[in-house]
């Protein structure tokens, strides 16, 4: 009788998603004086005597929520989280007109962190965020290495001129007839025109009608951009399904950090990544993300000694099950004391 054919090999059972830690309330919190006029709300959650983490939000203007508390484990994390000048629970709040954006800067972020370092007594804490979050994170690391354990980054961007040009210019290939009505929503703006400082003159505007209307075209546009991803089949209006006020603040805070560069020389944040030499680093990008595109990713990775970077190959910029499990791991061996693998 011919042999029997070998068996085919089994594969070993894929590792299921990861979930989030179970909610928690904070144990502290209040309203920090940074000058300016600026009050930055601030919460801590966790165990007191736990490794301390300072989680930073995207937008910018997006403000924490209750589910950023929730990657790190509140038995070994001491968390930290603030809202950035503007938006969330921080005063004066951006959606009001009469709240000037003239001392809201990247550089006075960086200060409002060492002053929220300082006031906890923290000696170091590791850093967590994603996207706009990821360029706070990065300014701040690069400021005050001596204060950062780790870091742990999803959806990269160090917010160059040329990022910001491709999310509101170039990303307008993919979605030719969205990017269309984005420019209509600035009316006289050519083409090659400054569509993002048009926005951010509209969120200026006298009339209440004119900025509501800019900030829904404004997340219109974001809105189209991720579309593609997995996870905008369950959430299809991240930007523009926001409250009216929140979303108001973070596109009024976002078009002013972007028709400004963010106040950062083009390409510093990786041409001086060096600086981080020495703190470990864990990056996630998905590979599908239209909106900060994982080049940006991959080079910080190549110029940051100690820094891995992961590529989730079914995620975008909302990231997903296997995102959020990579985040979560990379955090856990953190908190351990554990040190991410060798390149």
């Amino acid at each position: 009788m011919p042999a029997e054919p070998p068996p085919h090999p089994v594969p070993p059972p894929a590792e299921a998603p990861r979930e989030l830690y179970p909610p928690i309330r904070p144990y502290d919190s209040g309203l920090l004086d940074v000058g300016d006029g600026q009050r930055v709300y601030w919460e801590v959650c966790g165990n007191p005597r736990g490794k301390p983490a300072l989680v930073v939000h995207g937008g910018p203007g997006s403000g924490c929520t209750e589910r950023m508390r929730r990657y790190c484990d509140p038995e070994r994390y001491r968390i930290v989280l603030f809202d950035q000048r503007g938006c969330g629970r921080s005063t004066p709040h951006a959606a009001d007109p009469a709240t000037a954006l003239r001392h809201n800067t990247t550089g006075r972020l960086v200060s409002d962190m060492e002053r929220l370092r300082t006031l906890l007594g923290i000696e170091s804490w590791l850093l967590f965020g994603g996207s706009w979050g990821s360029t706070l994170i990065l300014a701040y690391a690069q400021e005050h290495p001596e204060r950062v354990s780790e870091i742990v980054l999803s959806s990269v961007t160090t917010t160059r001129r040329s990022e910001i040009d491709w999310l509101y210019r170039g990303a307008g290939r993919f979605f030719p007839r969205e990017w269309e009505r984005f420019l209509a929503g600035a009316p006289g703006t050519a083409r090659d025109g400054d569509v993002v400082g048009a926005y951010a003159a509209l969120l200026n505007h006298p009339d209440a009608a004119v900025r509501e209307r800019a900030a829904l075209d404004w997340c219109d546009w974001e809105d189209a951009v991720i579309s593609g991803e997995p996870a905008a089949r369950t959430n299809p209006r991240p930007y523009g399904g926001r409250p009216s006020a929140a979303r108001l603040a973070m596109v009024r805070i976002c078009s002013h950090y972007f028709s400004h560069g963010a106040w950062l020389e083009e390409g510093v944040l990786l041409r001086e990544a060096y600086r981080l030499a020495g703190i470990p680093g864990a990056l996630t990008h998905g590979r599908l993300d239209l909106s900060t595109p994982l080049d940006t990713a991959w080079e910080l990775s190549r110029s940051w000694p100690g820094a891995e970077l992961t590529v989730v190959e079914d995620a975008g910029h909302l990231g997903g099950d296997t995102t959020r499990s990579h985040l979560l791991r990379s955090l856990d061996r953190f908190a351990d004391g554990g040190r991410l693998s060798a390149r």
